[in-house]
């Protein structure tokens, strides 16, 4: 037989077969098998506040918030590793901690950005005269300031909503990896690193060998601690008992899934003894490698799956119905859905891979909401039989299309006060049977929303301390995406600002654009202010108007003309 016909008939097998395998089975819906609200009120056994000690010196504080603190005894001085989410609750712990051991803290270490694990550094850092070192990647200062700064709004609205931190005692099971976020008990505490790096750190801080490791997954600032001497591993939120959230419904930026997985086998290769999540209990003996190799496998099979069903041509809305974990990962306590969901990572996976347009041409370019629901008003008999029909949803208990026909009813402004009244009704029916607390959280609390009577909270409190450690930068980039086109004028008009720490912006204003730039060149208003005082004044915690005409901002003969500027960013 001849190379060529070999090859040809290779070819031809490869083929085949590849064509084989896009028939069968895969696009059949699969029954959903989720955990109970019992389930769920079962696992809050998780978080019952305790200290955890070992031999090895280690400390893990448990039920205290959200997120667990762990103490590192070390010569002369001890290693804090995530500092709570507020100051009042890393006081709680220290009382804990300081009973084992009441040495100086040497450093903070932050495994990445989020609040409930750096909000409460300030405690630490202000108790003692020699300051801790705080350590971190060299992106988390970036991400903190992000979340704080442009994406605070939306990013606190849809948190409050996902933990459920204006909702009544009484209805908060728990947050699926902690009992409760409470971030919003006293002021934020953040204190940017003094120390980072970029792939690596090995250093020794009270002779204690300490390794740290850039491991991108839940954050892609997150890292690793390693310390070698006690076969001792600090995962982050890379691993805690519950389904990860490949995709949290608060928001965040694209997980990489796969960077997940490197993560964990980077984790592995050092064989730990120990695991200390920064969520859910600790682990020690042969359970530490079987958990990391099964939560692994898991997110693997998740982001496999997805992709090669995506490459059949398969829609997420598709994929949602035919992935679900294999029964030896299933039967896993490491991936009760009481955080992250498969469905919700196949969608996240999709997007991160193919983006927004999921290939349904009927997608691509779709007519509006309000179209959309008056063409479907007009199908069915007018917007009273849509009505109607909603009040039968919601009678007959068939609630999550109750909330789509509401979804088309508020788009037409028909009857909102009785649409919103049953839509809410629907929405809290629906959080009220969930399993997970996420999904629990944001129904229950947006149902709450809908009742005339709701007075929205704040998550984030500013205050003077916390407003210091954001740079001067990242208010420009505030006011660049606050400013509101309607109020913009015809022409260019330039402010430029000189502050005390010598930095130099401008904003010129075109074309309905804020352009930020570190030059001061043919400036309509030139401004001298001190950095704090600008940042306390953009920030709400001073009166702007009284700020301006009092001079603590100088105008130079220009207030009123300032504050007309200043109020461009605003709605």
């Amino acid at each position: 037989m001849s190379k060529n016909l070999i090859q040809k008939l290779t070819s031809f097998i490869l083929v085949a077969l590849i064509l084989s395998c896009s028939e069968g089975s895969d696009n059949k819906p699969l029954t959903e098998k989720l955990p109970s609200v019992e389930d769920l009120e079962k696992h809050s056994e998780e978080f019952t506040p305790k200290i955890y000690s070992y031999d090895n010196g280690i400390h893990m504080a448990v039920g205290y918030g959200i997120a667990n603190s762990i103490m590192v005894e070390g010569e002369t001085g001890n290693i804090i590793i995530d500092a709570s989410d507020s100051t009042f609750e890393a006081e709680l712990v220290y009382k804990q901690f300081k009973e084992i051991n009441s040495s100086p803290i040497k450093a903070i270490i932050y495994t990445h950005n989020h609040g409930d694990h750096t909000f409460g550094a300030a405690y630490y850092y202000n108790l003692f005269e020699d300051k801790p070192e705080v350590i971190s990647h060299e992106s988390t200062d970036y991400y903190v300031e992000r979340i704080m700064g442009i994406l605070n709004p939306i990013i606190s609205k849809r948190s409050t909503r996902m933990f459920g931190t204006e909702l009544p005692d009484e209805e908060v099971i728990n947050v699926g990896i902690g009992p409760y976020l409470g971030v919003s008990q006293s002021p934020v505490g953040y204190i940017k690193p003094t120390i980072t790096f970029e792939k690596e750190l090995k250093l020794s801080i009270s002779g204690i060998d300490i390794e740290l490791y850039h491991a991108p997954g839940e954050t892609n600032d997150q890292l690793f601690v390693w310390l070698p001497q006690k076969r001792a591993l600090m995962p982050g939120d890379n691993l805690y008992k519950t389904f990860p959230n490949l995709y949290t419904i608060r928001g965040t930026t694209h997980r990489d899934v796969k960077g997940w997985v490197q993560s964990l086998d980077h984790m592995r290769s050092f064989n730990p003894e120990y695991l200390f999540p920064s969520h859910t209990k600790p682990l020690s003996g042969a359970e530490v490698m079987e958990t990391l190799t099964l939560y692994r496998d898991a997110i693997q099979y998740v982001h496999d799956q997805t992709i090669r069903l995506m490459n059949k041509g398969f829609y997420p809305d598709q994929i949602i119905e035919m992935i679900e974990l294999p029964e030896t990962i299933a039967k896993s306590p490491f991936v009760n859905e009481f955080y992250g969901t498969v469905r919700w990572s196949v969608k996240s996976i999709f997007n991160g891979y193919l983006g927004w347009f999921n290939g349904n041409i009927s997608d691509l370019d779709p007519l509006s909401r309000a179209e959309e629901a008056e063409r479907f008003s007009r199908l069915v008999g007018g917007e009273a039989v849509l009505f109607s029909e909603l009040e039968k949803a919601v009678e007959g208990r068939d609630m999550q299309w109750a909330l789509q026909l509401s979804d088309r009813l508020i788009a037409l402004n028909y009857k909102n006060e009785e649409t919103r009244k049953l839509r809410a009704e629907a929405a809290r029916s629906i959080g009220e049977e969930s399993s997970n607390p996420n999904k629990r959280n944001y129904l229950l609390s947006a149902a709450n929303e809908m009742d005339p009577r709701y007075k929205e909270g704040l998550l984030l409190p500013q205050t003077e301390g916390l407003l210091r450690e954001i740079s001067i930068d990242m208010f420009f980039d505030i006011l660049a995406v606050r400013l509101n086109p309607e109020k913009m004028e015809p022409g260019e008009f330039r402010v430029c600002f000189s502050f005390t720490s010598g930095i130099k912006k401008s904003i010129t204003l075109r074309n309905s654009v804020a352009e930020i730039s570190s030059l001061n060149v043919d400036c309509d208003i030139e401004v001298e202010s001190e950095d704090q005082v600008f940042k306390e004044m953009l920030a709400g915690i001073r009166n702007p108007i009284f700020t301006v005409t009092s001079g603590k901002i100088n105008t130079n003969g220009n207030a009123a003309s300032f504050l007309s500027f200043l109020s461009k960013f605003s709605d």
